[in-house]
């Protein structure tokens, strides 16, 4: 696309760029339960379901996000170079799916401050 067409090579990147994203969701989870963890006296089972909830639901919702930015964005991108109105659909859609990925980080929060 970037010979046919190389005014639009930088609207093909928004979807590589939200599926950045997601992994960054990720990566601040990972940080703040490696922050809280403590010593094995005082780091109960609680703790650790707490824990390992908030990276699985961090990490399922990103791997849902991430599905879903794929296929739109290669529908996207491919529709936006045959018909360039199709870009704000695309980018909403787009938006559709990291919000998944943004709700498996809320989770993830109210996961990790739970204990």
């Amino acid at each position: 696309m970037a010979v046919m067409k190389p005014d639009l090579i930088m609207k093909s990147i928004i979807p590589v760029v939200m599926a950045g994203i997601l992994a960054i969701y990720g990566l601040v989870v990972a940080a703040l339960i490696a922050q809280g963890l403590d010593e094995a006296p005082t780091y109960d089972l609680y703790d650790g379901f707490c824990d390992f909830a908030a990276g699985l639901s961090v990490g399922f919702c990103g791997v849902a996000a991430g599905f879903a930015i794929g296929v739109v964005g290669d529908a996207g991108v491919r529709g936006t170079a045959q018909q360039p109105k199709l870009f704000v659909g695309m980018v909403l859609i787009l938006i559709f799916g990291e919000v998944l990925g943004l709700y498996g980080l809320i989770i993830a929060l109210i996961l990790n401050t739970a204990h």
